[in-house]
């Protein structure tokens, strides 16, 4: 892991994130590290958007949850299996 300093926060921003955190039964860390991986997971979903389809590329609805679920490392839940996209 690496660590990430972030200078000049206004106090009224850093009390509503802390406010947040403590909401959600979490440190300021936890809360600040859950934020960062959720951004991170949706720069990936742009970067999917912007690629190009192959052969011809009309995919099913399914078909597009379950590449979206697999570039962000998730697996599926056992409803998935049966055929409906249902993902936790």
């Amino acid at each position: 892991m690496t660590t990430v300093t972030v200078r000049n926060v206004p106090e009224e921003v850093r009390d509503l994130l802390a406010d947040a955190a403590r909401r959600s039964g979490q440190s300021l860390q936890s809360y600040l590290l859950r934020v960062f991986e959720r951004e991170a997971r949706f720069a990936r979903n742009v970067e999917l958007t912007e690629l190009q389809p192959v052969g011809g590329g009309l995919l099913s609805m399914d078909e597009i949850v379950e590449a979206v679920h697999e570039a962000r490392g998730e697996a599926p839940g056992p409803e998935d299996q049966a055929g409906t996209a249902c993902w936790s």
